[in-house]
């Protein structure tokens, strides 16, 4: 190396060593505002890091992975001068409230009264896990438990666990003519979680099941057996891209969330079958008070002629109004919309009124593509709601639909109410 590169090398390294002793760095990070949320698991989860390059798109992107925790309703930050090229960070979080029961009461297809009583924790520990289960009774016992803990291995690997044993009254459809069968689930279900990175996540597993169908009244049919015991098994995979941003009950951005399943049966009566579909949510703030919301779900199955298609047509699933596992398919086409306004914002609480359009068709068991499009399939309602949000405890959100139809065709509920909890999308 001549003298004169080497005179340039060390002139080169010192304006790096200049220009990197100037760039401003985090001395201290601090997280106020802490209840029950672990400290140190909120600093692991986190880009930002004492001791590294102050960064404010890196702040921004960590205050919406906060404000995504069921356990933080609202997050922000503030940066102050320390010394020289060192900057304090302080990172402000409000908790929510995050052990909650999970009761609801209601009236059966059957006539049954019903309820459904459970607990759930989705800051166990403190450190963004969900843990709970559920007892229901409506007419026949059912129970879950659920754990899942997005963060259990490191930042990016989590897990999930899950077990059932669901039993309803289903009616199933054939030849224009329906039956009520007992219908039993028993699952056990193991799922990996890996975070890609702020905006995707895939979620991968296998469900281990067992479903039992006992005929009850109705229709019957040679060709469709009065009982059935499966086993069967569930290869599972979930994409999300997330790039919602989070102002208390206000939502901004898109989101993309495709589930694939194909499930592994041995019977005579049922082959093997592939479901998917794909929900694709839209949503813009309008003015102060405004939030326009949209999900657009498309899903096909493997198009087998059987009454147990996996897609139904229901109140509490994409159309309000409709009625009560009134139709099954083998592909379905829902688009909902609704305009959200506040009319009411203090500290703890948050009213919303709702206007909405549900729009839908469905494939028929064996049918057409075509069947997406016809008259007699394509359902339309709309109507309007209200919300009662509290701002201070996870996913605490009553609401009350009506919805009406808006196409009438013969034997088609003409309306009716919807309760639930959490925004219907």
């Amino acid at each position: 190396m001549t003298l004169r590169k080497f005179l340039f090398f060390l002139f080169f390294l010192g304006c790096s060593a200049v220009i990197l002793s100037q760039e401003k760095q985090i001395v201290a990070l601090k997280i106020n505002g802490a209840k029950k949320v672990n400290i140190p698991f909120l600093k692991s989860i986190i880009t930002s890091k004492e001791g590294q390059p102050l960064d404010s798109i890196t702040l921004e992107k960590d205050i919406v992975l906060l404000k995504r925790l069921p356990a933080i309703g609202h997050a922000y930050y503030q940066v102050f001068y320390s010394d020289k090229n060192l900057y304090n960070v302080f990172i402000y979080i409000e908790e929510n409230y995050t052990i909650l029961p999970n009761v609801n009461l209601w009236t059966a297809t059957n006539n049954q009264f019903s309820y459904k009583l459970g607990l759930y924790d989705y800051n166990f520990l403190g450190r963004n896990i969900t843990f709970g289960g559920f007892y229901q009774n409506n007419g026949f016992d059912s129970y879950a438990i659920n754990f899942k803990a997005p963060n259990l291995f490191s930042k990016k690997w989590g897990l999930a666990l899950n077990h059932q044993n669901w039993k309803s009254e289903e009616p199933l459809y054939f030849k224009n003519q329906s039956a009520n069968y007992l219908y039993n689930n028993i699952s056990v279900e193991a799922l990996g979680l890996y975070q890609i990175n702020l905006k995707h996540e895939i979620n991968f597993g296998v469900n281990l099941f067992k479903e039992k169908y006992q005929y009850l009244s109705g229709a019957t049919d040679p060709a469709i057996p009065q009982k059935l015991d499966l086993n069967k098994a569930l290869l599972k995979m979930v994409y999300s891209f997330d790039s919602l941003d989070y102002f208390y009950q206000y939502i901004s951005g898109f989101k993309s969330i495709l589930y694939a399943q194909y499930v592994i049966t041995e019977n005579d009566f049922q082959n093997d079958f592939y479901i998917f579909w794909n929900d694709f949510f839209y949503f813009k703030r309008i003015k102060e008070k405004g939030n326009w919301a949209n999900r657009l779900r498309f899903g096909l199955a493997s198009n087998e002629n059987t009454p147990f298609a996996p897609f139904a047509v229901d109140n509490n699933l994409n159309l309000r109004g409709v009625g009560i596992l009134v139709d099954r398919g083998t592909g379905i086409f829902v688009l909902n919309t609704e305009y959200r306004h506040t009319v009411y914002d203090k500290k703890w609480l948050a009213i919303q009124t709702n206007v909405f359009t549900d729009f839908g068709s469905w494939r028929d068991p064996g049918g057409e593509f075509n069947d997406f499009f016809r008259s007699e399939i394509i359902r339309i309602y709309s109507g309007v709601g209200l919300r009662f949000i509290s701002k201070k405890i996870y996913n605490a959100t009553f609401r009350i639909d009506y919805g009406f139809s808006v196409i009438n065709h013969r034997g088609q509920s003409k309306g009716g109410l919807v309760f639930g909890i959490g925004q219907y999308f």
